[in-house]
């Protein structure tokens, strides 16, 4: 694949997994009669099951074999595993409880992280423009929690999770598919205790529900699995700094939602919103600028194990 095409498909992943994950407030409002630790554990076994028969069609196994017979690759890809578990949790917590607008200043604070990741760790160059950019959408995430009255913790963990999995996710060898795979394989023992143990204590609400709830809580798996596979493929075909400030899409519809249909108020925050959409348009200015003077980056390097396809 030519590094042109690479980049405009890397894009495409990052708007339909950004997408996707701005209208998950619906989907989890839907099943909130679900503890959100059982939904956790659900949406894990749910989504390994998913995966698995994904795997079975495409015939897709020889990796996993080799993949488990390297310890630090395991040991990767359970960090992984332990931060995006974390930050689904904290997600569906703050949904079910009725904080959609913290939740979603979580992701306007991630992508800011994102970018100076890319910017510190990665080495990736930023323009004069694009660091201004990067200075709006922080003055206007302090404005937020300067509004709010006191540090926006639950934004600051699923924003520093979420960034922290982004990182591990670009420069792990494998491809999308294999590697959400290999997280929730990790989870899925802790994942199936979890629910046993709830069954036992006669607290789970699963086997209570209704056929539509149920059926809700079978497609968390689906749910789950696809955002992040377009997110992992993304991620890995343009640069860190494009994922954090393509990420703004996702809180954005998360907000624009929070305020429709939950009736959350903006309120005082709006100069906040305000600062940050500003900088995400300069930002968005500038990398097309660039695209169209210099022409794509080449991708970044995909490393392909034994059995495995390019991501």
């Amino acid at each position: 694949m030519s590094a042109s095409s690479s980049l405009r498909q890397g894009v495409c992943q990052a708007l339909a997994a950004y997408g996707l994950w701005g209208v998950f407030p619906l989907f989890f409002y839907l099943i909130r009669e679900v503890p959100p630790l059982e939904i956790l554990g659900h949406r894990i076994v749910w989504c390994l099951l998913f995966l698995a028969i994904v795997l079975a069609v495409r015939g897709q196994w020889r990796w996993l074999g080799e993949a488990l017979r390297r310890p630090r690759l395991v040991g990767l890809f359970a960090l992984t595993a332990l931060l995006i578990a974390a930050n689904w949790y904290a997600y569906i917590w703050a949904v079910t409880g009725g904080h959609v607008i913290e939740a979603a200043l979580g992701y306007f604070i991630n992508p800011l992280t994102s970018v100076l990741i890319g910017a510190l760790v990665l080495r990736e160059r930023l323009s004069a423009l694009q660091w201004l950019a990067i200075g709006l959408a922080t003055a206007g995430v302090v404005c937020m929690a300067m509004r709010a009255g006191h540090v926006p913790w639950l934004a600051l963990f699923i924003a520093l999770t979420f960034s922290g999995y982004g990182l591990l996710r670009k420069v792990a060898p494998l491809g999308a598919l294999e590697g959400l795979t290999l997280e929730t394989l990790v989870l899925a023992p802790v994942a199936l205790a979890l629910l046993a143990w709830l069954h036992g204590q006669g607290a789970d609400h699963f086997p209570a529900a209704d056929a539509g709830l149920r059926t809700l809580v079978l497609l968390s798996g689906v749910v789950t699995a696809a955002p992040l596979l377009l997110f992992a493929g993304a991620a890995r075909r343009i640069p860190m700094s494009w994922v954090g400030m393509l990420q703004y899409l996702s809180p954005t519809v998360q907000t624009l939602i929070g305020i429709a249909v939950f009736g959350d108020a903006l309120g005082a925050r709006w100069p906040g919103f305000a600062l940050i959409w500003t900088g995400c348009a300069l930002f968005s200015l500038d990398l097309l600028r660039a695209h169209r003077r210099t022409g794509p980056a080449a991708p970044p390097e995909t490393i392909t194990m034994p059995g495995q396809p390019g991501a």
